[in-house]
This record gives C-alpha cells, sequence and structure tokens, in this order.
C-alpha cells in the first residue's frame, strides 16, 4: 500500500514532533508530585485522538488517573479493533545516569539505531508505541482507507499497576465491545527478524519491612547482642533461592507447566546470539534457573527479583548505626496457572517464617497481574503476520515474552477478546532504565504496519465469519 507509505514518508517530521511533545509531559504515575503532568498528558491524548479524526473523544475519570476513550465507527456492520495503550511512564531517577535529561527528548544515531532513535522516558514504554496507532488512524482516515470500526482505551496507571481499569472494563463493556484488542506494548526481536508476542508473564510485587529495635542503634555499643534488620533482610532474602536458582516458596512451582524437549526446542529457534546478549550488557556469563536456555528462563520459567532495598545510613561519610529497619521491594514473574495472588499468599507465609524472634516482619502487596497466552489461529494475529510480511518483507516468529501487561489476561476474561501483542520496540531499548530510546525507524514501520492491520483484519475476519 504504498499510498499509506508516501503519507507516512511526507507527514514523519511532524509525526516525530508531535511525539516529542507528548515525552515532554512528565507523566509519573508513581509519584504524587507528577500528578497534574499524568493529566495534562491524558488532554494532549485526547487532543491529538480528535486531530487523528475519530468521531469522539472523552476523559473518563477513574479512582486514580483517568482513562482516555475515543472511536471511529465508519459502518455499524464492519468489524471493530479496540487499541490499548498506556500515556504513564516510569520514574526516570536516577537523572544522573540519563545522557541527556529524561524529558527532554532527542534523536541519536546508535549502532542499533542508525536512522535515530529518540531517547525519552517514555518513548518505547509505551508513548512512542500507543501514539502509532493514532498517526495509523490518522493516516487512513486522510487517505479516505479505513476499513474498520476503531475504539482507543489509554491509560494513566499501567506503570502503577492498572488498579482502576478492570473496574472501567466491567463496567463498559458495550461501550468496549470489539472483535480484537491490539496491542503495542511489548517487543519484537529485531527489525530484521520481525516477531509478534504470544505469551506474557504475570507479576506479583510486594514489600517488605523487617524491623529489630525500637530505634536506631549505637553499632559499637549493641552491635553483636541486638539483632541487624539489615543483616537479617539480606539473610531472609538469599533463602529465598537455592544454588541452582530455584525459588525455595513451598508451593511456589506447583502449578508451573513442565513443557516436553519438543516444545522447548521450537522455542529455543528464535533468533537468539547469546553471546552478543552479554557483550550488549556488558556481563561475562547470563543468569539464571538450572537446566533452561536464556529464552526459556525469560519466556516459560517465573522468577524472583528484588528491585530495591534501603535501610540505615546511605549519606556521605560514616555513621556507625544498627538501623532501626530494613526494606526491600520484591517482584516475581509468573507463568500461565500461577494465580498472582496465591503467590502473594504464599510468599507471605514464607517470608514471615524465616525470620528469627528478634526481629519483626510486615509484608505489603502492592500490585499484579495473571500471566497470558494468546492463540496464533485467530484472524486477529494471521492479519498480524500478513502486515508484517507486506512491510517487512519477513514473515513474523511466534515469541514470548518475559514482561508483564496484566491487562492482557483482562481482555480475555471480560471481554472474551484475545489480545494481539504486536509491539515494535528492542529488548535494548532500556526501557526502565535510564537512557529508554525508541528507533526512530521502528516508529515509522509500526505506523504502516499497523495501518495495514486494519486492511488485513477486515479480510481475516470477514473469511472466519463468512
Amino acid at each position: 500500500m504504498s499510498s499509506v507509505r508516501n503519507f507516512i514518508a511526507s507527514n514523519k517530521d511532524r509525526f516525530l514532533e508531535e511525539l516529542m511533545d507528548l515525552l515532554r509531559i512528565p507523566s509519573v504515575s508513581a509519584d504524587p508530585a507528577f500528578k497534574q503532568d499524568v493529566h495534562r498528558a491524558a488532554d494532549f491524548v485526547k487532543s491529538q485522538l480528535e486531530k487523528s479524526g475519530v468521531d469522539k473523544a472523552e476523559i473518563c475519570s477513574t479512582e486514580g488517573y483517568p482513562i482516555v476513550y475515543a472511536e471511529k465507527i465508519i459502518d455499524e456492520d464492519a468489524p471493530t479493533v479496540l487499541i490499548y495503550g498506556h500515556y504513564d511512564v516510569q520514574p526516570a531517577d536516577p537523572y544522573e545516569l540519563w545522557d541527556s535529561p529524561p524529558f527532554e527528548p532527542v534523536i541519536k544515531n546508535t549502532n542499533i539505531h542508525p536512522e535515530g532513535a529518540i531517547f525519552a522516558r517514555g518513548s518505547a514504554d509505551d508513548k512512542g508505541q500507543f501514539y502509532m496507532h493514532i498517526k495509523a488512524l490518522e493516516t487512513l482516515t486522510s487517505l479516505n482507507q479505513l476499513s474498520c470500526n476503531v475504539k482507543f482505551m489509554i491509560e494513566g496507571e499501567e506503570e502503577v499497576g492498572s488498579e482502576n481499569l478492570d473496574r472501567f472494563v466491567r463496567a463498559n463493556k458495550d461501550k468496549l465491545k470489539a472483535d480484537v484488542v491490539l496491542i503495542s506494548d511489548t517487543s519484537m526481536i529485531s527489525l530484521e527478524h520481525p516477531s509478534v508476542t504470544v505469551g506474557l508473564r504475570g507479576l506479583t510485587y510486594l514489600q517488605v519491612e523487617v524491623t529489630g529495635p525500637n530505634r536506631d542503634l549505637h553499632s559499637g555499643t549493641y552491635g553483636g547482642a541486638v539483632a541487624n534488620p539489615i543483616n537479617i533482610l539480606c539473610k531472609m532474602i538469599a533463602s529465598l533461592q537455592d544454588a541452582d536458582n530455584r525459588i525455595t516458596i513451598p508451593g511456589f512451582y506447583d502449578k508451573v507447566e513442565a513443557y516436553d524437549q519438543s516444545y522447548r526446542d521450537e522455542l529455543n529457534k528464535a533468533p537468539f546470539d547469546e553471546s552478543d546478549y552479554r557483550k550488549k550488557l556488558d556481563i561475562k556469563s547470563t543468569w539464571g534457573e538450572k537446566g533452561y536456555t536464556t529464552i526459556e528462563r525469560v519466556g516459560i520459567r517465573p522468577t524472583l527479583d528484588v528491585n530495591g532495598i534501603w535501610g540505615g545510613y546511605i549519606g556521605e561519610g560514616a555513621k556507625t548505626v544498627l538501623p532501626s529497619k530494613a526494606f526491600a521491594k520484591i517482584s516475581m514473574r509468573l507463568v500461565p496457572q500461577q494465580d498472582h495472588k496465591e503467590i502473594a499468599r504464599l510468599f507471605e507465609q514464607h517470608f514471615i517464617s524465616l525470620a528469627p524472634e528478634s526481629v519483626k516482619v510486615k509484608v505489603t502487596p502492592h500490585h499484579g497481574g495473571e500471566p497470558a497466552v494468546v492463540p496464533t489461529d485467530s484472524p486477529g494475529y494471521f492479519a498480524a503476520e500478513a502486515a508484517i510480511e507486506e512491510v517487512f518483507g519477513k514473515s513474523a516468529i511466534p515469541t514470548r515474552e518475559g514482561g508483564s501487561i496484566p491487562i492482557t489476561s483482562l481482555f480475555q476474561q471480560e471481554l472474551n477478546l484475545d489480545p494481539i501483542l504486536m509491539g515494535f520496540g528492542l529488548d535494548t531499548d532500556a526501557i526502565h532504565s535510564p537512557n529508554e530510546h525508541y528507533g526512530v525507524k521502528n516508529y515509522l514501520m509500526g505506523i504502516e504496519t499497523i495501518a495495514l492491520f486494519f486492511n488485513q483484519f477486515k479480510q481475516q475476519f470477514t473469511k472466519a465469519n463468512g
């Protein structure tokens, strides 16, 4: 569809500048200091949707940050595509590790992105990716080539667990009625090896607190006689995994599926260079559960990681303190059949049991989400394959991704829809890290692929439904 490609090429600079304007808004949902900015981002998204040609767009209030809903209905009998994305972003800390300010986007050439990459918080996760859908709609409406109805649901709480999204979905099933959900919040193997994500891990996220004495103590006067909460916490965390890096929580693996060797062999056929992987991360070797490859560890095995740990004195110089408290944030990535609430309960029981009588332990769940597997024989998946083939000139590779998008299972359960996870980021884009970036070529090719998806989906949907 050369007209689509030509339209995108002729509007390239504007498409990029609009995204840069969105990236300049520090919509950090986890930090109340950015509350006004999160709302400002929602207003920006609504405005851009209106300019793209939707019939209506609205800001839907929730108990937290709002959801932006919009729709373009061309024919009540045409299939409907529901677009999901999120305008909130992760905190940018630590700021000093960024090569350029996280909310002052710049385009720089890199070895992986010789045509340039946009460096800014949220560029790949998920502003750059959901904004492709708005530009794809504009492209099709401008060319009078839109073949499906389109609905948008762009939320502002994905990075803090989408706490209010489930209520919104359950309360608005008629409004959200569609034939497929299209999500671009994942990655592909590379531009040379395009892929579609067919599996995502779930998530359980908790904070633990270990309390010893009723105040900070002098480590000379009390050291050796009173338990140090940081020392205790470190021992407790270390015991959560054994020498083979298997998680030691009783019952943790009870529902984890054991795949046969043929499935594992098929999974490992995806293009992957272990030495290049290590080189890009500047590590000498990979690490993980014994008996599994790196692809398997990320795609089909659960994990446990400490995401942050603190306590005591961490300022300049020395302070010989025996702290009263120590804290850690711990997350577990889950695989199909593992329920995030059940895993949180198992973790809490086990972690409290590890504590000696000399300390008290508190476990506070933060948020979680269920794992999901997407079928590869649906009209939506066939449409994604065809669109990618047309734009990239290569067949899409089905992959399982280690990240979590909690709403994937929500859409399956509440809307009876299997999401198509067609992302265009790369694993090297440093999402959630300093210097997050998103390739300019990825962005533009993503817009084109999404535009072609609509026509392909209408064909596949009509074929499947007579």
